[in-house]
């Protein structure tokens, strides 16, 4: 099931119109290659949503496209992405990584620029602590 509050559509997202048609690119597509970029960067714990207040930050498993908000503007796509870290990383690297990774990733994909990935960290999460004994 798709969450398509988190995704928002502010333009037209037509990649190309021809005599034989168009070519139209969901927000929910973007979100999808955005969200698998986050998951597989390094030191990322989940996805959050971005509407929790407080500094509380709840890990999504299912659906990660809510992590992600996407807009079209002008040609270009601005994505936001709301982030748990692994605590110990250093949060401004990570957040680079995550970067240029997204931005990597979509523009590969689909050929149009990314204007801005912006990274919102809702979270750090604490590994826990194995007990004394290996198990």
């Amino acid at each position: 099931m798709t969450d398509e509050s988190s995704l928002t559509q502010t333009a037209d997202t037509s990649l190309s119109k021809t005599d034989l048609g168009r070519i139209d690119i969901s927000p929910i597509a973007v979100g999808h290659l955005a969200s698998d970029a986050v998951i597989k960067s390094y030191g990322v714990v989940g996805m959050a949503s971005p509407d929790l207040r407080g500094g509380l930050a709840e890990m999504l498993n299912r659906d990660l496209h809510r992590g992600v908000r996407v807009q079209h503007v002008n040609g270009q796509f601005i994505i936001d992405l709301y982030v748990i870290i692994q605590y110990g990383t250093r949060i401004s690297e990570v957040a680079q990584n995550i970067m240029r990774s997204v931005k990597y990733r979509v523009e590969k994909s689909l050929g149009i620029p990314v204007a801005r990935v912006n990274v919102h960290v809702q979270g750090l999460r604490m590994t826990e602590p194995r007990p004394k004994g290996g198990r």
